[in-house]
């Protein structure tokens, strides 16, 4: 139960700083998604200084791990996730299950918007 309440709580942390920095008076003067990006470059710096920690430091809890990385990374962006799975597929030698992987969930992704933006009509 305690897992639970420190996803949630990460969660609720991570989405309310998502919400916060999309709130940020950033002028938009291109089409490129600059707030997004930021987020999820964020993201991927934080989830990997959680990981750098904990593989370097054995007195974090558990709790904490998951407070961090799936509740506060996950609710700010999936995207730091993402990229840190597809980071340890390279590193245990699964190059090709990487790049399968981030092909697949790009392409996948954006089609099944377009399919049910299409289908919505």
């Amino acid at each position: 139960m305690l897992n639970f309440i420190a996803v949630g709580l990460g969660g609720f942390v991570g989405a309310v700083c998502r919400y916060l920095i999309s709130l940020l008076p950033v002028s938009e003067t291109t089409v490129f998604p600059i707030k997004t990006f930021i987020i999820n470059i964020l993201g991927c710096i934080v989830i990997g200084i959680i990981t750098v920690v904990e593989t370097k430091n054995n007195t974090i809890t558990p709790q904490l791990v998951l407070f961090l990385k799936v509740g506060v990374c996950g609710g700010f962006t999936t995207f730091s996730t993402f990229a840190l799975e597809t980071t340890d597929l390279i590193k245990n030698g699964n190059a090709l299950v990487a790049l399968a992987y981030m092909l697949l969930s790009v392409i996948i992704g954006v089609s099944v918007i377009f399919a049910v933006e299409y289908l919505s009509k």
